[in-house]
């Protein structure tokens, strides 16, 4: 009984570790109230958690769909292809045109994926970023 009773609480503890791990991960609504700045926009901090949640989603831009080709997990999948981000030339980069759903695209992610398209904020983030060389930073 005592074994089992120190196995629980042992693994009670385990659990709680483990989940309170997590706190960092940012969800949607968290990330439409962070603000990205006009300049010296970071990829890590800004760029890369709006994509994970924008556009590397199961069955669009993560490593097993890739679809049309194209992954955001990863700085070095995110600048791939200079057809998607070309750094330095925001208007040269599709991805720009992409979300901001400028001609000849549709508004990324779509409507009928049930995800909110980046806001204003996060669209010119990323184009920010784009002008400032699209850098690992």
């Amino acid at each position: 009984m005592k074994f089992a009773a120190t196995f629980t609480i042992i693994l009670l503890f385990i659990s709680v570790m483990f989940y309170s791990g997590c706190k960092d991960t940012i969800t949607g609504d968290q990330i439409d109230n962070i603000v990205i700045p006009s300049s010296n926009v970071s990829y890590s901090k800004y760029i890369q958690p709006v994509l994970n949640l924008k556009c590397a989603t199961a069955g669009c831009h993560d490593d097993i769909s890739k679809k049309h080709g194209i992954s955001f997990t990863t700085w070095s999948n995110t600048t791939a292809d200079p057809n998607v981000i070309f750094p330095g030339k925001p208007q040269s980069s599709s991805i720009i045109y992409a979300v901001k759903g400028l001609a000849p695209y549709e508004v990324m992610p779509p409507i009928s994926s049930g995800l909110k398209p980046m806001n204003e904020n996060q669209a010119n983030g990323l184009e920010t970023w784009i002008k400032e060389d699209a850098k690992n930073n």
